[in-house]
């Protein structure tokens, strides 16, 4: 009777295992390193932090949220549009 319980768990598991994880420790990879961009207000180039775990987290529910996390142009800039990541 519990065996298709059990059955289902062991397939949700395999799923997160070997398809959630891998996407997530992609995803914190790719935004962990700082950043050189273009500041879409000032043409400049800025270095700036993506906030990887909150990427990497929101990437197993769709599409990775960007934030930033810190931009060499803060604090005179603190509170942009932050439109530097679409890049």
């Amino acid at each position: 009777m519990n065996t298709p319980l059990i059955t289902m768990a062991a397939i949700v598991a395999l799923g997160v295992l070997f398809v959630l994880l891998p996407l997530v420790v992609h995803t914190f990879q790719r935004y962990r390193n700082r950043k050189v961009l273009r500041c879409p207000e000032t043409q400049g180039l800025a270095e700036v932090d993506i906030d990887a775990s909150r990427a990497a987290f929101s990437s197993a529910f769709g599409k990775a949220i960007l934030r930033v996390k810190n931009c060499s142009l803060w604090p005179k800039r603190k509170g942009c549009g932050e439109g530097c990541l679409r890049q």
